[in-house]
């Protein structure tokens, strides 16, 4: 019932699948599953991965698992730190002992582009030496959570031959995503539709490369057929670069708002221990050899996308 894995879902179902939807609603909404809901093949139970109890019907009854279930967005994880590092460890690790036990169904796990760290190497690489902060910082708790599901995912690959992909995400945007857990893009879609003053946080001179949902959602289908992904680490997401002020600039104009631009202190947003990574870049080279992968579609479609999404406008009125 969350961002992406609705769109997953709709996806999924589409393509002639059947499709169990395991959510706890903690970030998701219901709202998210009105388009499903009308297919005979698709089924929500609500539940949590933290019980493991929960898992048996929806993985026991199905070929592949996609693990989406994770806290979601800098806010969130800033205000619930513990609720993030139990979902990301405890309940990876039960999908994973589900998958194994019955059946030994593939898992793709949803990792994070967080896992870099303070990589100064850029374009992002698989193989790339991960660099973190100090444990002081809640940031770093998430990334090392999200660490440690690859290397629990990769450990029943070795261990059982589970057959497990994993995938880190790169900022995965699009309609259904919301601006309250510290999304950026439906954050400053709000505001410029309202012409309330758009929040650049920091100095704006940070970069970052926005993949659309769809494009995510097709990768995540597609991996799944090549064999030979089974075992292996992904970037997945796009590897067009935007400052953060460019990308208020763009949607202001886009919106044909009146919003003025302000920037904010990290600090005034998300406190004091709040460390920031100046740019984020992954490289697509290693998924561009497994699966047809080219990420086509324009950040400004997206972003009218979002908007219209949003219920305030269409794309049409947004334009003129």
């Amino acid at each position: 019932a969350g961002f992406i894995g609705s769109h997953l879902s709709e996806l999924l179902l589409t393509s002639g699948h059947s499709v169990t939807a395991l959510d706890n609603l903690s970030t998701g909404t219901t709202d998210n599953l009105e388009n499903l809901s009308r297919h005979s093949n698709f089924k929500m139970v609500q539940g949590d991965i933290l019980n493991p109890g929960d898992l048996e019907g929806p993985v026991g009854e199905s070929d592949l698992v996609y693990h989406l279930a994770a806290s979601v967005g800098v806010r969130y994880v800033i205000d619930n730190p513990v609720a993030t590092l139990e979902a990301n460890t405890h309940g990876t690790s039960n999908v994973l002992k589900a998958a194994r036990d019955l059946g030994g169904k593939k898992v793709v796990l949803a990792s994070s582009s967080e896992v870099y760290g303070r990589s100064p190497n850029l374009p992002y690489n698989e193989d790339d030496i991960l660099f973190l902060g100090p444990t002081s910082i809640p940031r770093w708790g998430y990334a090392c959570s999200k660490m440690l599901d690859e290397f629990l995912a990769l450990a029943h690959w070795k261990e059982s031959g589970l057959p497990v992909v994993v995938l880190r995400l790169f900022n995965t945007v699009g309609p259904r995503q919301r601006g309250s857990y510290g999304m950026v893009i439906p954050r400053m879609v709000e505001q410029c539709l309202n012409n309330q003053p758009v929040t650049v946080y920091g100095d704006g001179t940070q970069t970052r490369c926005f993949g659309y949902v769809g494009d995510v959602a097709q990768a995540m289908a597609d991996i799944v057929k090549v064999p030979e992904a089974e075992g292996q680490v992904f970037n997945l997401g796009n590897d067009v670069e935007i400052s953060i002020r460019e990308l208020a600039e763009l949607i202001k104009r886009l919106l044909n708002s009146s919003s003025t631009i302000e920037q904010v202190p990290f600090e005034t947003v998300y406190g004091s221990d709040f460390q920031d990574i100046p740019r984020r870049i992954p490289d697509l080279r290693k998924i561009k050899k497994y699966i047809k992968y080219n990420p086509q579609t324009e950040l400004t479609q997206v972003i009218l996308d979002i908007a219209a999404e949003l219920g305030r406008k269409n794309p049409t009125e947004i334009r003129g």
